[in-house]
């Protein structure tokens, strides 16, 4: 299980695919590669749009 990783609405996510940690998938996307680690894919199919993206929360 991958730590961080936030899917959009009505994703498509094809067998064998991994999303690493940190990653953003957009909504109304369809994922037919690997996600790398810290980034956002978007589109028909799903393409690297931003990378490098971090996580910052803190709890209170």
């Amino acid at each position: 299980m991958q730590n961080h990783v936030w899917l959009g609405y009505n994703v498509n996510i094809n067998k064998g695919v991994i999303i690493e940690e940190n990653s953003v998938v957009a909504g109304h996307s369809l994922v037919t590669k690997s996600v790398p680690s810290n980034s956002i894919v978007a589109g028909l199919p799903a393409k690297v749009v931003k990378t490098g993206i971090t996580w910052s929360r803190t709890r209170g």
